[in-house]
C-alpha cells in the first residue's frame, strides 16, 4: 500500500471543514449525529481522504454509542493505532494506515467474533454501496 502523505493545507482544501476537523485535527463528532450511525446499506466504508477500504457492513453493529461501530476492519494492514492520552484517559486511536486519517478508537467491548469495537466517525468514511 502506498502512503499517501500531503501538507494540511492541502487536506484543509480537499475536505470539508468537518471532515478536516475531525481526520486531521483528530476531533470527534457529536454522538448519535452522523451520517452512518443507524446506516443498513450493504456495502463497503471507505477512507473518507485517501478511498482506501476500511470496514464491511457485515461487520457493523448497533453498540449503541452514538457512532458506527464495527467489530472488525476490511483487513487488518487498513488500519493502524496509537495509544492516546488526550482528555484525562487511555485509549486506543485508529487511524487510516494509508493516509494517517483519524477515525475514532477501538475499545475491548465488542460482539464476537473478536471482542473488539471500532467506535468511527461518519465523518471519516464513505460508503460504497454493494449493487
Amino acid at each position: 500500500m502506498q502512503k499517501v502523505e500531503k501538507p494540511l493545507e492541502e487536506w484543509r482544501e480537499e475536505l470539508s471543514e468537518s471532515q478536516f476537523q475531525v481526520c486531521r485535527l483528530k476531533g470527534t463528532e457529536r454522538a448519535f449525529s452522523g451520517e452512518y450511525y443507524q446506516c443498513k446499506t450493504p456495502g463497503v466504508y471507505h477512507c473518507a481522504c485517501c478511498d482506501a477500504p476500511l470496514f464491511d457492513s457485515e461487520a457493523k453493529f448497533d453498540s449503541g454509542c452514538g457512532w458506527p461501530s464495527y467489530f472488525q476492519p476490511v483487513a487488518a494492514e487498513a488500519l493502524r493505532q496509537v495509544e492516546d492520552f488526550s482528555h484525562g484517559m487511555h485509549r486506543i486511536e485508529v487511524l487510516c494506515a494509508r493516509c494517517d486519517a483519524h477515525l475514532g478508537h477501538v475499545f475491548p467491548d465488542g460482539p464476537a467474533p473478536t471482542g473488539l469495537r471500532y467506535c468511527i466517525n461518519s465523518v471519516s468514511l464513505r460508503l460504497k454501496a454493494r449493487e
